[in-house]
């Protein structure tokens, strides 16, 4: 289950950890009021389950309310990824001097958590792990109570050599380690964590992704869920793992590894999947 970046913020906060407050706005004017009520500068980001928003077009600068109506209106007119956008974040600009990469997730070749940790902050981590291998720092995990505090320096003393600023981020990162294992998580997520020309430590951003199979026992969490059609939810309701993609091509499948078998073969004769949907161990005849 994704957790829309206001929902994962506040989460964060609840651990202590610090972020800009903002709010959230489901219309253009509603936007522009958050922006005159918030004063100055102000960040629209599109509230949606899907990663590339600032390439789409979906985090605008705003500098005072009308500019903020205007991108909103436009935000909420996208569809990012097959997945339209129905909400905006309303934030005030930060001053950055310098911007990091922070995420735990799990590590399935090693069967641990692993912490991921870059001086090379604000772009996607995915680009930075290609194309610059050099810059990405991991640090496996050995269970829920296992990481202390001179570990959390040592891996902020990696991206940053100021020893009074890798020690504002080693209590964001133990932080952080604390959110994953308390919400059953499978990614926790701050991109950019950010220090600001006055020398405080700040996550800009929060991506958040929390285990399907656990959030029985999470029912802060179960409140955030959101379902991004309809078919997805009957999916979850019927205990079906389906995944809605932009084709043309529908497959049922019974296994998972066959599911994608089928999507790589529809690819590779020129087709799109509509969808992917396991069946597999969790359907009955009818």
């Amino acid at each position: 289950m994704n957790l829309h970046e206001y929902q994962a913020k506040d989460v964060f906060a609840g651990f202590g950890i610090p972020i800009v407050p903002g709010k959230v706005a489901t219309t253009a004017e509603e936007a522009a009021a958050l922006a005159r009520e918030l004063g100055g500068t102000v960040v629209v980001k599109a509230q949606v389950h899907a990663g590339g928003r600032g390439k789409a077009g979906g985090v605008k600068l705003a500098a005072n309310p009308d500019e903020a109506r205007v991108h909103a209106e436009a935000i909420l007119a996208l569809t990012i990824k097959g997945i339209p956008v129905r909400k905006v974040l309303v934030v005030p600009a930060a001053e950055i001097a310098k911007e990091y990469y922070l995420g735990v997730t799990l590590d399935r070749g090693a069967k641990r958590a692993v912490i991921i940790a870059s001086a090379a902050g604000g772009v996607d981590i995915e680009e930075v792990a290609a194309h610059t291998p050099e810059k990405i720092h991991r640090f496996h995990l050995s269970g829920s109570s296992g990481f202390r505090a001179y570990q959390a320096r040592a891996v902020a003393l990696k991206i940053e050599p100021k020893a009074e600023v890798a020690l504002k981020i080693a209590k964001v990162l133990q932080k952080l380690v604390e959110v994953y294992w308390a919400s059953d998580a499978s990614l926790v997520e701050i991109n950019p964590l950010v220090l600001t020309p006055a020398g405080d430590v700040v996550a800009l951003d929060a991506k958040m992704t929390v285990d399907d199979n656990a959030v029985f026992r999470q029912p802060r969490l179960a409140a955030f869920r959101e379902d991004e059609s309809e078919l997805a939810a009957a999916a979850r309701e019927m205990g079906l793992s389906f995944v809605p993609l932009k084709g043309n091509v529908g497959c049922v499948v019974n296994g998972a590894g066959l599911a994608m078998a089928t999507m790589d073969l529809i690819k590779h004769y020129g087709g799109e999947p509509a969808n992917f949907l396991d069946i597999g161990g969790s359907s009955n005849p009818e």
